[in-house]
């Protein structure tokens, strides 16, 4: 394996960024993979995110299997699994970012411009073959909805794994609430890799040098130098200001793999789903799997999968991919065991739209008593049960829940859980994305965007517009159409579900103290997506009491995916 550190890529303002890139030492033209992004890297996995990585190479031996490792970073593919298959790798460092300089402002649309520039860059090279994949997790899979819309002319295959598409709903603010997830994750992992760090910041295990460049700048001049990402989120409620940080899904034409996760409530999980539906691709497939947010894009099913794909659209190999159905999931059991199972489309075909009456005390599909159930937005909120499961019940694909709500206040947050308990009565909790004590799904509203947007909104995916504001009048009865994210369980006779509305976050009791070292807060439910900003929820707007108003012309409902055991 060749390895080139630091190659200068030079875009149209005259910034130069920086490329490590990894390449057969064959003298042959191959085709090239590439992620763009702000971690640094020459930060080291293990260096940089310790508690991730030591979970994933004690659980999953065949992560760090067959590599040194000392070339595996974050969320990025490891080098000697590739390069040896007939890839060449570029890791670019995205502007203001590790050993690139210039103005530090992720998710822009100057640095998707770079992106699309990098891209063509790597296409003109001698050792490549003209084609580029994009690959990379998360951060390096969100920027690809984006960069693909430009259409890039190298670019022939992306394969997004856990990255959200729509930044403002799935990144910045659940059902128009602030999330406090991004600001952390700057403060966190973006600027400890800031360009201009140098001695200040880490080193490179495999190299020795500054992993930020080599000139050490003041903490003004760092400040100076970089866009003020949670003031940007703070002081914009509306989807408006994010325009150029939202991808153009109907513009992505390029064959396409999206890789989700079910336990990926709060981050990537509904994009990942949106983009394959949306995306104006023909050749797209869907993936979606279990367990922690980085693990499955390293392991040999991972690996295999991602090469099949790109085997296929890269080198041209007739290795049946075209023959792979649309849908690949793991379904999740309560146990703690998945089934691989193949479909043709989303939301499942044969899937049986199932409404529950929210009652005085109970969910079921049977009229409901007029009624209403309030709650205090400082507390623990209220539920409501379905009856034991008469069989084995199977739950997958989007969730939706109508509600009629009424607030002391001038606007109010929902905060919707759709929980499990066993025939003991016991929560049975599932491995998240982040959070090894998630919920089987989550939604969130704000009361004052509850506008929908008809063109996208379905009657199992309500699809809000968030442009403006509607007008809450206290005591008065609005109609509240919450997206819960989709999901999957399959539920034992006996089991039970419960549907909890809260005026704040979810938090599992009976959680021990679990962190993770990238993660200011402990995980209890919520993982790293809270909505506690008091900028964004004022104590004098979000208190009180809401109060959920049932049957009659208040029928308030959730519905549920309901798999067959048998379709036709």
């Amino acid at each position: 394996m060749l390895v080139e550190r630091d190659v200068p890529i030079e875009m149209d303002d005259g910034i130069v960024l920086r490329a490590d890139v990894f390449r057969p030492n064959d003298g042959l033209a191959h085709p090239t993979l590439m992620t763009y992004g702000p971690y640094g890297k020459g930060l080291a996995f293990a260096d940089g995110y310790p508690t991730a990585w030591r979970k994933m190479a004690e659980e999953h031996l065949d992560t760090v299997t067959g590599s040194t490792n000392v070339h595996q970073c974050w969320e990025v593919a490891d080098p000697e699994k590739w390069v040896p298959h007939g890839y060449a790798l570029v890791r670019v460092d995205s502007r203001g970012a590790g050993r690139s300089p210039g103005f530090l402002d992720p998710f822009s649309a100057r640095e998707t411009e770079d992106f699309r520039e990098c891209i063509e860059w790597a296409g003109r090279q001698a050792w490549s073959n003209g084609k580029v994949g994009l690959s990379g997790i998360s951060y390096y899979g969100m920027n690809q909805w984006r960069v693909a819309a430009l259409k890039p002319g190298p670019l022939a295959a992306i394969c997004v794994w856990e990255g959200a598409s729509d930044f403002y709903r799935e990144g910045a603010r659940h059902g128009g609430i602030l999330s406090t997830m991004l600001l952390n994750w700057y403060e966190m992992q973006v600027l400890p890799v800031q360009h201009g760090r140098g001695e200040a910041g880490p080193r490179s295990a495999a190299t020795g040098e500054l992993v930020c460049g080599d000139q050490t700048l003041s903490e003004s001049e760092l400040a100076a130098n970089r866009a003020d990402l949670p003031r940007f989120h703070r002081d914009n409620e509306f989807v408006d200001a994010y325009r150029e940080r939202q991808a153009d899904l109907s513009q992505v034409d390029v064959p396409l793999l999206s890789a989700g996760n079910w336990g990926g409530q709060g981050l990537h999980l509904r994009g990942n789903i949106e983009g394959f539906c949306r995306a104006s691709s023909t050749q797209k497939w869907l993936e979606i799997h279990d367990g922690e947010h980085w693990v499955e894009f390293y392991t040999d099913y991972g690996v295999d999968l991602q090469r099949r794909f790109f085997d296929h659209f890269l080198k041209g190999a007739d290795n049946r991919w075209g023959e792979q159905p649309r849908i690949q999931m793991k379904v999740r059991h309560v146990d703690g065991t998945t089934e691989v199972r193949h479909e043709d489309a989303w939301p499942l075909p044969g899937t049986t739209w199932t409404d529950l009456q929210l009652d005085i005390d109970r969910l079921h599909p049977g009229a409901a008593t007029e009624s209403v159930v309030s709650f205090d937005v400082n507390g623990e909120g209220v539920s409501w049960t379905t009856e034991p499961m008469e069989e084995t019940t199977e739950i997958t694909g989007p969730v939706a829940c109508r509600l009629f709500v009424s607030t002391t206040s001038t606007d109010a947050d929902i905060f919707a859980v759709l929980r499990a308990f066993d025939p003991a009565g016991n929560e049975q909790v599932f491995q998240g994305a982040i959070d090894p004590f998630s919920a089987v799904t989550k939604g969130w509203l704000r009361m004052s965007h509850r506008e929908l947007d008809e063109r996208f909104s379905t009657p199992y995916r309500p699809f809000h517009s968030h442009e403006r504001k509607s007008e809450v009048i206290p005591y008065e009865i609005y109609q509240l159409d919450v997206e819960l994210w989709p999901t999957s369980v399959v539920l034992p006779p006996g089991w039970r579900l419960s549907l909890t509305l809260r005026g704040s976050d979810w938090v599992y009791d009976s959680a021990p103290d679990s962190r993770l070292s990238n993660f200011k807060n402990p995980m209890q439910g919520s993982g790293p997506f809270l909505h506690n900003d008091p900028s964004d929820r004022s104590a004098s707007v979000f208190s009180g009491r809401t109060s959920i108003h049932l049957g009659g012309k208040h029928t308030s409902f959730l519905r549920l995916p309901i798999v067959p055991a048998t379709r036709t």
